[in-house]
């Protein structure tokens, strides 16, 4: 019986970590647009300043945007079709696993609960049409955040959020 429940912990252990390690992905758009019309950006710089996260990470955050672009075969401009903007957040969670087990103490008998901490980062992509100034196409990311104070594991992790995000532009219909 204990080896069930200590396997079942595991067992739900194992798919958190997992599940922290990829990024939901939701985005919405104007089923009216003509996508294909767009060949050109650039960052919306009154959007992107709103956005409360450090400069470093904006900057990040643009880079690999830019790069998604790119390889989409868009071109950056100074006269763009349409302006890139973003928006980000995290928010702290706290996971408390019961995994059952009841330990007899000299003190009296207690229960073992499980704790694990993440951040979760949700980071919205906004193209916006340049000449109307009306929302095109939103990507919204949502994961766990890299806890590592490594800078190139921070940057990976933002470049797979922007990865995720970018690869479901643009709509299929």
């Amino acid at each position: 019986m204990k080896t069930i429940k200590n396997l079942t912990l595991i067992s739900l252990i194992t798919l958190f970590l997992t599940s922290c390690v990829s990024v939901r992905v939701t985005s919405d758009y104007d089923s009216q647009t003509d996508f294909s019309q767009y060949k050109t950006f650039a960052f919306y710089k009154k959007g992107i300043d709103k956005s409360k996260i450090s400069d470093l990470d904006k900057k990040r955050i643009l880079r690999a945007i830019e790069s998604e672009l790119i390889a989409k075969g868009m071109t950056k401009s100074n006269k763009p079709d349409v302006l890139v903007s973003i928006f980000a957040k995290s928010q702290k969670h706290v996971n408390v696993y019961n995994n059952n087990n009841w330990y007899p103490h000299y003190y009296g008998a207690y229960w073992q609960n499980n704790y694990s901490n993440y951040v979760e980062g949700t980071l919205l992509i906004d193209l916006i049409d340049s000449k109307g100034k009306t929302l095109l196409w939103q990507g919204v990311g949502k994961g766990a955040l890299s806890a590592s104070k490594k800078v190139e594991k921070k940057e990976a992790r933002i470049n797979e959020f922007v990865a995720e995000i970018m690869a479901v532009y643009p709509p299929t219909k």
